[in-house]
């Protein structure tokens, strides 16, 4: 794999950690739905939590979908980290 490639898709991979880290510590807060910042992450982080909140069974008020979702992300990093050498 081309190192500028595995390198582009790495900040990629982690920007999305980020955002779902983010997305994750807001709905701590209370904030409007109106926020063009909350509206913005769920536009980004929504296609990849939504079908996993679809196959993980519900467990009360917790949400584990965003942790599940970083765990897969962090597996990607390290296939591309191992395809890039």
């Amino acid at each position: 794999m081309n190192s500028t490639v595995a390198a582009f898709f790495t900040i990629f991979i982690y920007g999305l950690i980020a955002a779902i880290i983010i997305r994750s510590l807001m709905t701590w807060f209370p904030t409007s739905r109106d926020n063009q910042l909350a509206r913005l992450l769920d536009r980004i982080t929504e296609p990849l939590l939504e079908p996993v909140r679809r196959i993980m069974p519900r467990t009360g008020m917790i949400d584990f979908s965003a942790m599940v979702v970083i765990i897969l992300l962090y597996v990607m990093l390290t296939v591309v980290s191992r395809l890039s050498n």
